[in-house]
C-alpha cells in the first residue's frame, strides 16, 4: 500500500514524534509498503492532497496536533484510513481533566484533581496536601511536570506549565509504583512495571526517552489477579472514551493493591524504548507484527463506517 507517515508537528513533543517515526518508517518499508513521510510542521497545507494520494495514513504525532483529533478529522474528510482513535475520542483522552471525569463517571479509580487555568491568588492552595504533581492538562511525555513539596514551589511550577501555553492540572502524590497497560484491538496486553532510576521519583521525560535511565519490567511482577483487574480497568477506560485500535493506560499501583488510572494515551510512542512494543513483544509480536496489526485494525474500522 501507499502509506502516508504523518509525524513531527509543532508540539513540545515534536522531537519524540520524529524519533519514533524513523522506526515506524523502517518497519513499514520492511512490510513492503511505499512510504511517504510528511512532517506536519512544514507540510500542513498539503496534508489533504497527500492523504488523497495514499491508501492509509500512519500517524506518529504526540500532543497537539495529533492526539487532539484534528489530523484524524482532516483525514476523514478525504476518506483516508488511519490507525487508532477517531477525532472525538482522541480529544477526550488528551484532555486529562475531561478524561478523568469520564473515568470517574464509569467507576474507574483515578486520583483527585484540580484544573488551574490561570495564575491563582498568592495565598491559594489546592484542597489536598503536599507533595503534589503539577503538570500540563493537555501535554504528554511528562514535559512541564513538577513534583513539589511546599506552597512556595507552587507558583513556579504553575508558571512552568503556563510557559508552555497550557492550563495546569494538579493532583496529589499517590505513593506506589507505575504500571502501564497497552490495549490492542479488544485485548489487553501484558503489563509493564516502571522503576525510575533517579531521584525524581516519577517517570519524567528523561526517564522515558533515555536508554537505561528507567527500569521497565515486562511482564510486571505483580499478582495475576491484580494484573487482571488493571487490564480490565484499562479496557473499560478505552471503551468509555470511545477509543479504537490501540491505546495505553498508565496507573499508580499502591502498596495496598489499589490501581489509580492517571491517563490513557491514544498515540503511544514507537521509539526503541517505547512501552507498547515491549508489551507486544511479550505477547509474541515483533515490531513489524505490531505495525501490521495497527494497519489492519485501522482498515477494519474505516470499512465499518
Amino acid at each position: 500500500m501507499r502509506v502516508l507517515l504523518i509525524t513531527g508537528g509543532w508540539s513540545t513533543e515534536r522531537d519524540v514524534a520524529l524519533m519514533g517515526a524513523k522506526a515506524v518508517q523502517t518497519s513499514l518499508e520492511q512490510l513492503g509498503h511505499d512510504v511517504t513521510v510528511l512532517d506536519l510542521k512544514f507540510s500542513m497545507n498539503t496534508l489533504l492532497s497527500e492523504a488523497r494520494a495514499h491508501d492509509f495514513a500512519f500517524i506518529h504525532l504526540h500532543g497537539s496536533p495529533g492526539e487532539d483529533g484534528m489530523v484524524q478529522a482532516m483525514l476523514e474528510t478525504v476518506g483516508c484510513p488511519y490507525q487508532g482513535a477517531g477525532p472525538a475520542a482522541s480529544f477526550l483522552a488528551l484532555n486529562k481533566t475531561v478524561s478523568k471525569c469520564v473515568f470517574r463517571e464509569n467507576g474507574i479509580l483515578t486520583a483527585d484533581w484540580e484544573l488551574v487555568t490561570e495564575m491563582p491568588e498568592a495565598d491559594w492552595t489546592p484542597d489536598f496536601s503536599y507533595p503534589i504533581f503539577v503538570k500540563p492538562n493537555l501535554g504528554g511525555s511528562s514535559l512541564g511536570m513538577s513534583m513539589i513539596h511546599s506552597a512556595e514551589e507552587l507558583r513556579p511550577a504553575l508558571q512552568k506549565v503556563f510557559d508552555l501555553g497550557e492550563e495546569a492540572i494538579i493532583e496529589p502524590l499517590i505513593k506506589g509504583v507505575e504500571v502501564t497497560c497497552p490495549i490492542l484491538g479488544d485485548e489487553a496486553l501484558p503489563l509493564i512495571l516502571i522503576k525510575p532510576a533517579d531521584d525524581a521519583g516519577f517517570f519524567d521525560y528523561e526517564n522515558k526517552y533515555q536508554p537505561g535511565v528507567a527500569q521497565e519490567i515486562c511482564p510486571a511482577p505483580i499478582d495475576p489477579e491484580l494484573a487482571k483487574i488493571i487490564q480490565t480497568a484499562t479496557l473499560k477506560a478505552h471503551k468509555a472514551l470511545g477509543l479504537t485500535g490501540y491505546s495505553r493506560g498508565d496507573f499508580i499501583l499502591t502498596p495496598d493493591g489499589k490501581a489509580y488510572l492517571l491517563e490513557v494515551n491514544t498515540l503511544p510512542g514507537m521509539t526503541p524504548n517505547s512501552l507498547v512494543p515491549q508489551s507486544a513483544a511479550e505477547a509474541g509480536m515483533s515490531f513489524d507484527d505490531l505495525i501490521a496489526r495497527l494497519i489492519e485494525l485501522g482498515m477494519e474500522h474505516a470499512a465499518q463506517k
